[in-house]
């Protein structure tokens, strides 16, 4: 397929992309388009009124007080970005290619060659009228970090990976803190039960309530399946995200739980690609489009959607393995793969019987690892998956 018979072009010189999104992913994207030399208009819409910054250290050095943004290198005038800061995309017409957004003065309509989609996504709220922090964006971040003070009574919903890293800076604040899991074991959605149920012993100091399904969010606090109230002066929700579709509406684009795209990132629509928090890609390595929320994804995604938009017919795949890392309770673990439920599971412990290591596999074949306090293994690891696991040792 050609660019023409695609119905995608974009003059190299003077052609005007148009990305949706102010996260890592538009960051990488544009500077990937600039070093390919498109010397081409780029647009940037974003709703958020910060210039691009990085999320990882909102829920650790922001968080903890130790900075007070992330920002990410972005030169607006040295890349020739038009960056249009507090301006929602609201809608968008594939066949007369024009985005639709919020702002006013006659400017609400963008019309575009290309378009690329990083809009990620946004955190679930619980039911109830109660006050309920989220962590995703720097504002969430401040604004949660005047609320942790000591003695704070502080209720995490969610034994995630935010919700551990949110307990972590609490406790070390000094907050009286909760969390409350729906699941039987701290992340068990992520890791498994077996392996979440290792991590037990990281928790000490925080009332783990496993098992436990919240009614809903109230002023006074708390509300549990049960009727038991947990009263607090700070809720915070971490129980996921999820791409915000809802302004794709009618637009073509072929959507799932997120937008479906390529290995190369392209969408069901000719000259439109979707990369991030808000794609479901195609992976070979699992043989299905999957949601890879993770910053790595997004640091890594931009020379194929560059590539896409420059040449909708040629570029590289983007199908790496899959990796992802957190840091909370004063440990660093570390992902890497993607298991399934059935594949058969290792796990070592440390002296104390805490996760040490994890290893799943099917049918002889590595398919993922995880690894606590043990980067220097890493490498190694993201090489062995899908390989025999006797190759990792």
């Amino acid at each position: 397929m050609n660019r023409a018979a695609a119905g995608h072009t974009l003059d190299p010189e003077s052609g005007h992309v148009v990305v949706v999104g102010g996260g890592l992913a538009t960051a990488r994207l544009v500077g990937a388009l600039r070093r390919k030399r498109f010397a081409g208009r780029i647009t940037v819409v974003s709703a958020e009124h910060h210039p691009p910054y990085d999320r990882p250290p909102l829920s650790k050095q922001v968080l903890s007080g130790s900075r007070d943004d992330a920002p990410l290198p972005f030169d607006v005038e040295k890349l020739d970005v038009d960056l249009r800061l507090g301006t929602r995309a609201t809608g968008l017409d594939a066949g007369a290619r024009t985005l639709r957004t919020d702002a006013g003065d006659g400017d609400g309509e963008l019309a575009y060659d290309a378009l690329a989609i990083a809009t990620g996504a946004t955190p679930i709220r619980l039911p109830g009228s109660g006050a309920q922090l989220t962590l995703r964006t720097l504002d969430d971040a401040l604004a949660l970090r005047r609320r942790l003070t000591p003695g704070a009574r502080v209720v995490i919903v969610g034994a995630s990976w935010i919700g551990a890293e949110v307990a972590t800076t609490a406790l070390a604040a000094g907050c009286r803190v909760t969390c409350v899991e729906y699941a039987a074991e701290p992340f068990a959605g992520a890791i498994g039960p077996v392996v979440g149920a290792s991590t037990r012993a990281w928790w000490a100091g925080i009332d783990l309530r496993t098992s436990t399904a919240v009614a809903s969010v109230e002023s006074d606090g708390v509300h549990l399946a049960d009727g038991e109230v947990l009263p607090a002066e700070v809720v915070v929700t971490g129980i996921g995200v999820r791409p915000d579709l809802a302004w794709l509406a009618d637009s073509g684009l072929r959507t799932d739980r997120g937008i479906l795209v390529d290995a190369r990132l392209r969408t069901s629509v000719p000259g439109v690609v979707a990369l991030g928090d808000v794609a479901q890609r195609w992976s070979r390595h699992t043989g299905s489009h999957r949601l890879v929320e993770h910053w790595d994804e997004a640091s890594m995604v931009a020379t194929a959607a560059a590539a896409s938009l420059l040449d909708w017919a040629e570029g590289p795949e983007h199908d790496p393995v899959p990796y992802f890392w957190s840091d909370l309770f004063g440990r660093k673990l570390q992902y890497v793969g993607s298991h399934a439920p059935g594949d058969e599971l290792s796990v070592e412990r440390d002296d104390d019987g805490a996760l040490a290591r994890a290893r799943w596999s099917r049918d002889g074949v590595l398919t993922a690892w995880l690894g606590v306090d043990a980067s220097k293994d890493v490498v190694r690891a993201r090489t062995a998956v899908g390989g025999p696991v006797e190759a990792l040792g």
